[in-house]
């Protein structure tokens, strides 16, 4: 988002309680901005085996719920803020969309704190959870995951484990599975937009990948798959 520093907005989130995010420090005269340094540990792809545990997703969701929470009083309206990853119905809770191991910081593998809030923007808690979910459980074909370090994980259990951390009741299982139906439908827009744009970072990303074909795979995979992630989520 867009805030003036000396402005309460900028430290809303501190004033919580909340301790997950670095707390603003100021910006730079070049339009830098500053923050608190969280210390703890970042996993990089190929992930290592201590950020693939089920024990670090579940807790990352659960430091997302209490992000959530935190942010609930949050009045966004009036600001500025970033619509490339938001969620595309909107809502009013502060949404972090971009919630992937490498924005994570973990101590002794748990979470304690989430980073690169670039892409911030209000939003449905469960749209932000469902990006999470399929970043981290992850909600991928073998073939993707595999490149980044995934291996044999129980993928549908781990999203029931993502679904307990969190606190989602029923009702809001099955809204996690619509997002997520929805998300896979517009798979790659993202990539797609950046490349037209002429990033070259996501011109190499996008050839990388193998393309639309990455995404299409990926589309045909969860078509296939979706009833066993249903199930799960109904189990819990």
């Amino acid at each position: 988002g867009s805030v003036n520093p000396d402005s309460e907005d900028y430290r809303a989130l501190a004033r919580t309680g909340f301790r997950g995010a670095s707390v603003p420090v100021g910006v730079d005269p070049d339009g830098r901005e500053r923050l608190e340094f969280i210390e703890g540990d970042v996993a990089l792809p190929p992930y290592p085996a201590w950020a693939r545990s089920d024990a670090a997703l579940a807790s990352v969701a659960a430091l997302l719920a209490e992000l959530h929470a935190a942010s609930a009083g949050f009045d966004p309206s009036g600001l500025v803020w970033s619509d490339e990853m938001a969620d595309p119905v909107g809502g009013s809770i502060i949404c972090h969309n971009d919630v992937c191991l490498e924005n994570v910081v973990f101590r002794d593998g748990s979470a304690v704190g989430l980073v690169d809030f670039d892409f911030c923007a209000p939003g449905r808690p469960v749209y932000d959870l469902a990006q999470f979910a399929r970043m981290c459980v992850p909600i991928d074909d073998d073939v993707n995951a595999s490149r980044l370090g995934w291996g044999s994980e129980d993928r549908p259990a781990r999203l029931r484990s993502v679904a307990d951390a969190y606190g989602l009741d029923p009702t809001g299982r099955g809204e996690l599975l619509v997002v997520l139906d929805e998300s896979m439908a517009r798979g790659g827009e993202f990539v797609r937009r950046r490349v037209a744009a002429g990033d070259p970072n996501f011109i190499a990303m996008w050839n990388d990948m193998g393309g639309a074909e990455r995404f299409d795979r990926r589309r045909r995979w969860w078509e296939a798959e979706r009833p066993r992630f249903a199930a799960a989520l109904r189990a819990g």
